[in-house]
């Protein structure tokens, strides 16, 4: 297949600002492989990199906020047809770069496209987790619920990641640990997560294939700019049968 139409954007929602190591990015790099071999554009943001108010309207600056570096970064976002969100796990959960994240997508959520459809329909959404600790399907329940509760439509097996042994220990990609050299850099080896990460990446190229050469969804029984203009599709209120 010709996935040379696809563009990409992976955001690290890791806490450690670069150039320090994300093993978040460590992870990454074994899908954007895939896609750029493949011919798809890839793009990489590391949200904590840039000044992203907190809040849930398109701009902070207009709530209060100096500066929001959010308009911008939804640009490079709403232009790629396939959303990966990479985040580490701590205390059992997302980071909050990620929380963030999800909340300022959110803020966008009410705008449309040229169908009248909400903003993210047509657009495809993943995940990828790593850490040292159990929680991997809880923070990719959480991600994806999201994602698609604003638009993003999920394909199967849409999150990859890997964890180490419960408590302190290498992360992944880390090539030593506790001043011993590892006989491969952590998480490497795993056929699971190599599998997975495989299986997402080529899930969500299927998928935003399909809809980009589809023209996304049809808007008939989902525009928001019809029902609002009384097209409601044959519904009726219950009250009024």
């Amino acid at each position: 297949m010709d996935f040379s139409n696809i563009k990409a954007v992976f955001v690290n929602c890791t806490l450690k600002k670069s150039p320090q190591k994300s093993h978040t990015a460590e992870l990454f790099k074994l899908s954007k492989h895939i896609m750029e071999k493949e011919n798809v554009h890839v793009d990489e943001i590391r949200l904590i990199d840039h000044d992203v108010a907190s809040g849930i309207y398109p701009d902070m600056t207009e709530h209060g906020w100096d500066k929001d570096e959010w308009p911008e970064l939804f640009e490079k976002i709403i232009a790629a047809d396939i959303l990966i969100i990479g985040t580490p796990i701590w205390l059992g959960e997302k980071s909050s770069e990620a929380q963030k994240l999800i909340e300022r997508l959110y803020s966008m959520s009410g705008k449309t496209n040229d169908k009248g459809q909400y903003i993210y329909y047509g657009k495809v959404g993943g995940c990828i987790i790593t850490g040292n600790e159990d929680g991997v399907k809880h923070c990719a329940m959480g991600i994806l619920y999201s994602l698609q509760h604003v638009g993003y439509s999920i394909p199967p097996q849409a999150d990859s990641g890997w964890i180490g042994e419960v408590g302190p220990g290498p992360s992944y990609g880390d090539e030593e640990w506790a001043g011993e050299k590892l006989n491969a850099p952590a998480g490497f080896q795993s056929d699971f997560t190599n599998k997975n990460t495989t299986f997402m990446t080529y899930n969500l190229l299927h998928l935003a294939y399909t809809l980009k050469n589809q023209g996304g969804y049809p808007a008939y029984g989902n525009s928001n700019k019809d029902w609002q203009n009384g097209n409601k599709w044959g519904f009726e209120n219950p009250e009024y049968r």
